[in-house]
């Protein structure tokens, strides 16, 4: 069974069909890359996911259970976390205190300090700067913040939106590296990325979305071969 599972999934926006019917599975332990273009659908299913916005048809089921229209904070407590595009830091609170409302959920203080402590090894730069405000610090350090935040909540799942956008290329290399650390310690993530080699380069599988429909799916590296995915996304 396939820890999460995306059924026939419609999305409107009024009277816009923003998704048509899409369907797809992120297995445990994988890394699943969601790619196309700007305005493919990309963040839209990522926020039907996460019980952000409600579906017209389909169903999303978490674990084997139907999470369609359960709310985003009880999602969160399920063991689903998400790091939304943009980062959306709090700006006029320390990094540390940003990190501990990530761990909203949970009420174990030794385990959370037990996560925080797992957070500062992935995240160095993040300890360094744990009482400097979180508005203060550069974008890529903002989104280590909130990819530092998401991972708090020790979830079984995360779901990222777009982590490199607008970062220089040196911190869109660190940011990787880190998604590739998270999923070796044992964190399944799905990934919608503008970046569509990077996202294939770490990926085990990949589903490419194009106006609201996956027209393609398959091996990370097979897509990353492929001529049509080469030519529409890689800029080859």
């Amino acid at each position: 069974m396939a820890m999460l599972e995306i059924k026939d999934l419609e999305v409107y926006y009024g009277m816009i069909q923003a998704i048509k019917g899409v369907s797809f599975e992120v297995n445990k332990g994988e890394v699943i890359a969601l790619i196309g273009a700007n305005g493919a659908g990309k963040t839209t299913i990522l926020h039907t996911i996460t019980g952000l916005l409600a579906p017209k048809k389909g169903t999303v089921t978490f674990e084997g259970k139907n999470i369609t229209k359960v709310p985003g904070h009880k999602i969160v407590s399920m063991g689903m976390a998400h790091v939304p595009e943009g980062r959306r830091v709090f700006a006029n609170l320390t990094v540390l205190q940003n990190l501990k409302l990530g761990a909203y959920t949970r009420k174990d203080k030794k385990e959370i300090d037990e996560t925080l402590e797992m957070i500062y090894k992935h995240f160095p730069r993040l300890e360094e700067r744990k009482n400097q405000l979180a508005g203060t610090l550069s974008g890529g350090e903002q989104q280590m913040l909130a990819m530092g935040r998401a991972l708090m909540s020790h979830p079984q799942i995360i779901l990222m939106d777009e982590p490199s956008m607008g970062l220089s290329p040196i911190f869109v290399n660190e940011i990787f590296d880190i998604i590739k650390e998270v999923s070796k310690s044992g964190t399944t993530v799905l990934l919608v990325e503008q970046n569509a080699k990077k996202a294939l380069s770490i990926a085990d599988r990949a589903y490419v979305l194009e106006t609201g429909n996956i027209v393609m799916e398959g091996r990370a590296d097979t897509l990353l071969n492929d001529d049509s995915v080469k030519k529409a996304y890689l800029g080859e």
